[in-house]
């Protein structure tokens, strides 16, 4: 994609700052004229469940798509129509689909267009909210925020122009999950005392490969983008990341070094992300961490972040509980055990997943803030856990040890080397 001019950006930036979005929504007179106007850009799997989840927990009305593939348009408008019917909204219209290069400038340009879901691969990630920012949208961006150092720190000039003017925030949505919430105030308050370690890991089974014949390499690539470090940022940036948010969240800072190693002993012909990491970080305060995290084979393995302190031990899985063992015991109800939900345990909501509420709870917290203008920024937090990823990966990357200094101080750039135009029609 063509990169935004600066002096654009910081133009249209300056222009946010001049004027509010939106006003709170008890000044409109009805549910279809305080819906907040949804546009989603990127229109794959993952962003199709979060705005879909927006859309049943929130007052908002989609009503614009944007994606370089065709296909994936007439998917998600599918879907998406589906769930504005459940709320008596229409369906999107014909010429608010935008497909092409362009097409999420397209979709920027609609000045019925409120706020926006980005939902692209990850490289993508810093253009287009800039952009989105620059057109006055407010904006749910997934995670990481950006493959590359510098594409954090655009990020970051974005962050440090909001002036409290818009709502931009990163889909760490774990940080909304009930059980983890409660479990990260307790760790604060120092129901586990003074933290001594941390280990956390993320064991994924392998992302398959979707078909590529017939395609040019670039669309193989793009639909395969988690497969290829340039597109994707790899598998540390995809789903170790969340477990290193946690950690940046509960020890409130970010790594002051890491030395780490890993491979791609296991990795598929088409594609060049490790399919493994194994990095010990350093925190404040003389905090240890060790993070291991692999994608690859058949069989999704435990999720977990487990923080050790000299009164206890504070644990969380996606699925086998969240809870507290030692001085202070603690358990947030999630099922411990991976067996079958017993009908008693049904009778009372009992739940095997500790992400139940995550995606609900984060998707309320953004319309919330637009509709009550208590605007959320957290790009910066967002860039930290990013930066803190992109350390444990070029820490592995040189076997050696590195600081956040010098990620810091670095303008390290990753060319995805595409060629976009050529799915304009």
């Amino acid at each position: 994609m063509k990169k935004m001019e600066r002096r654009t950006f910081l133009k249209s930036a300056t222009a946010v700052s001049a004027f509010t979005i939106l006003k709170p929504a008890i000044t409109f007179g009805s549910k279809n004229n305080s819906a907040i106007r949804m546009g989603f850009i990127g229109c794959g799997s993952r962003g199709t469940g979060v705005i879909s989840a927006m859309s049943a927990n929130t007052n908002i009305d989609i009503i614009a798509l944007a994606d370089i593939f065709s296909d994936k348009l007439i998917l998600a408008r599918e879907s998406i129509n589906k769930c504005n019917a459940n709320k008596g909204f229409a369906e999107i219209q014909k010429e608010n689909i935008y497909q092409g290069s362009k097409a999420y400038l397209k979709l920027l340009d609609n000045k019925d267009v409120d706020a926006v879901l980005i939902s692209t691969p990850a490289y993508a990630h810093p253009e287009i909210l800039e952009a989105a920012v620059g057109a006055g949208k407010h904006a749910y961006c997934e995670k990481p925020a950006a493959i590359d150092i510098d594409g954090c720190k655009r990020i970051q000039n974005v962050s440090e122009n909001l002036n409290n003017r818009l709502s931009v925030v990163i889909g760490f949505q774990i940080r909304y999950a009930t059980p983890y919430v409660e479990m990260v105030k307790r760790i604060q308050q120092g129901d586990i005392g003074d933290l001594i370690s941390a280990q956390i890991y993320y064991f994924s089974s392998g992302v398959p490969l979707k078909p590529i014949n017939g395609m040019s390499y670039d669309e193989a690539r793009i639909r395969n983008h988690f497969h290829f470090n340039e597109l994707s940022g790899g598998i540390l940036l995809d789903q170790g990341i969340h477990m290193i948010d946690i950690c940046n969240w509960a020890l409130q800072g970010t790594p002051l070094h890491a030395i780490g190693a890993g491979g791609k002993k296991g990795c598929m012909d088409f594609g060049n992300t490790w399919t493994n990491y194994q990095v010990i970080y350093k925190y404040p305060n003389d905090v240890n961490v060790s993070l291991q995290s692999t994608q690859f084979g058949p069989t999704f393995g435990d999720v977990c972040a487990r923080f050790v302190g000299t009164k206890g031990i504070a644990e969380a899985h996606y699925s086998g509980g969240v809870f507290i063992k030692g001085e202070n015991e603690w358990d947030s109800g999630v099922i411990k055990s991976g067996a079958t939900l017993t009908p008693e345990q049904i009778a009372t909501r009992a739940s095997l997943s500790s992400l139940d509420d995550a995606d609900k709870n984060k998707g309320k917290s953004f319309i919330n803030s637009i509709e009550t203008g208590k605007y959320l920024n957290q790009l910066r937090s967002g860039c930290d856990s990013t930066l803190s990823a992109i350390l444990g990966r070029e820490a592995a990357a040189r076997q050696e040890l590195v600081t956040w200094d010098e990620i810091d101080l670095s303008t390290e750039k990753t060319d995805p080397k595409l060629n976009l135009t050529q799915f304009d029609k």
